[in-house]
């Protein structure tokens, strides 16, 4: 989970200082405005992959929360029934929080060095130092694809894959929520978040039925990376509930705007 914490922070890192230079940087013409030149910022795809970068943080942080959560609950809940469906979920999620969050960390890092262009390679900048720095998160304590075994050998079959499904509950009541909000905006992440619940179990269950052959362990990494995919979609779309939730109570009538340095 540490390690995973580490992706998150790098990646973090990484989008803040690519967000800074992207205001910065002046270069070719602003598909809004006409400027030239503009800062690069105004180029579609550098915000294509800034929103991007956001989101995989914003995930990330959410995935390694959770599980620090649940560590905390499989400690302390007062009733045992609860401490073991916390350490259930605790155990199925600490190897996607290690192997999706710092693979992450690693894409994000990388996105960053795109968005510098050259400069990335220039050691001042110190973009190319994060991408050094997150690389080696998906090697140590346990290579990613040693996880992601993990995940599909034998955390997959804990509580007769209850822990899986618990979790794949949770995500179905979240989807609920989204869809009695009334809010198109939150429909679309509705559907979306439901086929990929969909997926996630559909995966499961033919993973436990091929338990042990190579071909279950050659399906280890993508299955992880489907998993920590719809979970950390599942932590966006409980932050964009609760947005919505601060909009009805602040009464502005959802016009409002998340202010960043880009504002």
């Amino acid at each position: 989970l540490q390690v995973g914490v580490q992706g998150v922070a790098i990646a973090e890192r990484a989008w803040q200082q690519a967000l800074a230079y992207a205001q910065e940087r002046r270069q070719g013409r602003s598909a809004w405005t006409g400027e030239n030149p503009a800062p690069i910022f105004d180029h579609p795809d550098i915000r294509r992959m800034l929103m991007l970068m956001k989101a995989k943080c914003e995930a990330g942080r959410g995935i390694c929360l959770s599980t620090a959560v649940a560590a905390d609950l499989a400690r302390h809940s007062p009733k045992a029934s609860a401490r073991d469906a916390a350490r259930s979920r605790e155990e199925f999620l600490t190897p996607i929080a290690k192997a999706w969050c710092t693979d992450d960390g690693v894409e994000v890092a990388s996105m960053a060095l795109q968005i510098h262009g050259g400069m990335g390679f220039i050691e001042e900048t110190g973009v190319a130092q994060y991408y050094r720095d997150a690389r080696i998160t998906p090697i140590y304590e346990g290579t990613n694809g040693i996880q992601a075994i993990d995940l599909v050998g034998r955390k997959l079959a804990l509580d007769s894959g209850q822990a899986m499904q618990n979790l794949a509950d949770a995500i179905r009541s979240c989807i609920s929520g989204l869809t009695d909000s009334k809010d198109k905006r939150l429909d679309r992440i509705a559907a979306r978040l439901e086929k990929g619940v969909d997926a996630v179990v559909d995966a499961s269950h033919w993973l436990a039925e091929r338990r042990g052959h190579p071909d279950a362990l050659a399906g280890a990494v993508p299955y992880l990376t489907l998993c920590g995919d719809v979970g950390g979609g599942w932590m966006l779309a409980k932050g964009a509930l609760a947005d919505l939730e601060h909009i009805k109570a602040s009464g502005d009538g959802g016009h409002y705007c998340h202010t960043t340095n880009a504002s």
